[in-house]
């Protein structure tokens, strides 16, 4: 029998055939690795802010107006400058704008041609041909690449380039033209795009988000405890389901459901308000402003409740079927005297805000009603059966996981479990014990396990999982003692609503601790960063997203309106090119129509947090370690060739 290294060239030489092939595919990687390496941008804590979201995407975190001023620096004014960027941002938008306005059309597209072409230049030039080919917009790809590769040096095809433009806006297609090149500018801005971690609740556009991120070139994900969320909602886990329902009524969201994912709450709404009708639901005021008056608030205020009370319910079943889980003491309703009106918390009796449970049996209160339980079937029917979601979360799972290792960063939403003196917390999970980098796995494997395990209690196992990601005080995704949810909503003493974080967060500027992480990964605590999300950097009360001497980066970004009094900015961004890493802190957005009309870009603050004396080149990365390899197994190939092991196929 063959052995495997021979069988292995066997298959390769299917790829090279000759040793032309393969030798030059050894030339091209060899150019490849002395390329500069492309730029990564890193987003975090999105929570359904689309516009911002999208914005921040088409200006790379600033990088489209750093590339103009490369180009330009002092020839052109900062107003055409911006102009420049607002066009490279929204072209058809901004065209609209202009025509109301411009005499000379003609010129203006001219113009803007020769600015873009220019811009495209620069961007492409850290690319290859063939990487760049595949980017360009189909319909004027040979034209296009023409423009980029002209080389200002030949005079003699002067007049071929300028013809070209003046075709272009000659036959009227220079809009369209215009479209794609700023596209192209976009696309080539950014090589690869990380998420971590948040992209659902809060905001009203989750779902514009996940359409955009599965049309995005080159996107990874590290999954936040509220995309987890989503994810056992639409794996049917019936916790789940209940808290992304609760949370879309809490933030005047139901049209997500909805509209956007076309999920009937009809049922629900009806139950809410033939059972709460009368009820004020005082302790269940939204966070939605804008529809405080609206009729549609006060019919969200009682599926707010409704919801609420159907989650404690579903959540305490959870909780007695999950024993390994150990959440006893978040198993609140038959803590609570009916009569009374009060809760018995850690031996103290505390007042509740709201007594009126009509729905609740004092002596069975975690039964769902008759009319509870067949809402809970059909949301369930409705999650499981909605194409969009499941379109959606399989998107989740086939990018996504709970961290990522990626040219020497680790990514992680939330933190590494430790214990008080910032050792590696042990966790049981279904009786076995994990810790750090073994506890994501294991935890990582079972969300996949709720979707696709044949064994049924396996499956309903990893469903269970999504629940304690989203809120067990051992789970890395959420990092605090408890979730205050009933506390928040029933009791005014504010000892019960605090949530502890773990003892992680006390330890970031705890430099051999942070080392004790990165080497769990597998890093080089000398070179490594840990870029961290889900917790807002309060950069008005004077703290940095920049701990342990740059090793930590906390860049919550800060999208969701709802922080951005407590922060003070819209979060952070990062941007790691070929010269180092550059964290970026954002104003908030005001609105796309503003970033058009009045050219309002959301203005960015740089912060250096490392920098290169030597630029970082495709060798120096992941991927240039992977094609190092290919070369060693294709210079294998050519030896086999070389001395008759392996017979070209000519």
């Amino acid at each position: 029998m063959k052995n495997l290294e021979t069988r292995y060239l066997e298959r390769l030489s299917d790829l090279y055939p000759t040793i032309a092939a393969a030798s030059t595919e050894i030339i091209n990687l060899q150019a490849i690795l002395n390329l500069p390496k492309g730029t990564e941008h890193f987003l975090t804590d999105v929570h359904g802010e689309y516009e911002a979201f999208s914005h921040v995407l088409k200006n790379g975190s600033g990088s489209v107006k750093r590339k103009i001023e490369e180009v330009f620096g002092n020839t052109m004014s900062a107003r055409d400058k911006k102009s420049l960027a607002t066009l490279i941002y929204y072209p058809k938008e901004k065209m609209n704008v202009v025509r109301q306005t411009e005499t000379n059309m003609e010129d203006w597209y001219k113009v803007n041609l020769y600015r873009l072409i220019q811009v495209s230049k620069h961007v492409a030039s850290k690319y290859t041909r063939s990487k760049v080919r595949k980017a360009l917009p189909k319909d004027f790809a040979y034209v296009i690449e023409e423009l980029i590769t002209e080389k200002a040096e030949l005079s003699d095809k002067e007049s071929y380039y300028n013809e070209i433009i003046s075709t272009i806006i000659r036959i009227d297609r220079a809009e369209q033209f215009i479209s794609a090149i700023s596209e192209l500018i976009q696309r080539l801005v950014v090589d690869h795009l990380h998420i971590v971690g948040d992209i659902f609740d809060r905001g009203p556009g989750p779902h514009i988000i996940m359409d955009k991120l599965m049309s995005y070139h080159s996107v990874d994900i590290q999954w936040g405890n509220h995309d987890v969320l989503w994810m056992g909602a639409a794996a049917g886990q019936r916790g789940c389901i209940a808290n992304v329902i609760r949370i879309c009524a809490r933030y005047g969201n139901l049209d997500i459901l909805e509209d956007g994912y076309g999920i009937n709450l009809l049922p629900l709404a009806a139950f809410a308000l033939k059972v709460y009708g009368d009820d004020p639901c005082s302790c269940f005021k939204l966070k939605a402003a804008d529809k405080a008056d609206s009729e549609e608030m006060e019919m969200n205020l009682r599926i707010h409740k409704a919801v609420s009370v159907i989650q404690f319910k579903v959540e305490g079943q959870i909780i007695q079927r999950q024993k390994d889980f150990c959440m006893e003491d978040r198993a609140l309703l038959h803590r609570i005297d009916y009569e009374k009106g009060t809760i018995t918390l850690e031996e103290k009796e505390y007042r509740l805000l709201d007594d009126n449970f009509p729905t609740v049996d004092p002596s069975d209160p975690y039964a769902l009603s008759t009319e509870e339980q067949e809402i809970m079937d059909r949301l369930e029917r409705a999650f499981l059966g909605c194409g969009k979601l499941q379109q959606h979360m399989r998107f989740l799972l086939s990018k996504g996981g709970l961290y990522k290792v990626f040219n020497d960063n680790l990514l992680y939403h939330g933190c590494v479990p430790l214990d008080q003196k910032g050792n590696l917390k042990e966790v049981s999970v279904f009786g076995k014990k994990y810790k750090g980098k073994e506890l994501y796995d294991v935890l990582d494997s079972y969300v996949r396990k709720g979707f696709f395990a044949l064994d049924e209690k396996e499956r309903q196992d990893g469903k269970d999982i999504m629940w304690y990601i989203w809120l067990h005080p051992c789970s890395p995704l959420f990092g605090k003692n408890k979730m205050a949810t009933f506390e928040r909503y029933f009791l005014a003493e504010k000892e019960t609503h605090v949530e502890k974080k773990n003892p992680y967060y006390t330890f970031l500027e705890d430099e051999e601790v942070i080392e004790r992480v990165l080497e769990e990964f597998g890093l080089d605590p000398g070179k490594a960063h840990i870029v961290n999300g889900h917790v807002p950097v309060k950069t008005k009360d004077g703290e940095s997203p920049v701990k342990c001497g740059g090793k930590v980066l906390v860049i919550d970004g800060g999208f969701s309106r709802a922080y951005q009094k407590e922060t003070g900015i819209a979060g952070y961004t990062l941007i790691y090119n070929s010269y180092g890493l550059r964290l970026v802190a954002l104003e908030p957005f005001e609105s796309t129509e503003a970033a058009i009309a009045k050219e309002k870009d959301i203005h960015s603050e740089t912060v250096i947090v490392s920098r290169r004396t030597d630029r970082c080149l495709v060798g120096d990365t992941d991927i240039g370690r992977e094609l190092k390899e290919q070369v060693l197994d294709l210079e294998r190939l050519l030896a086999a060739y070389r001395n008759g092991e392996i017979i070209e196929k000519l």
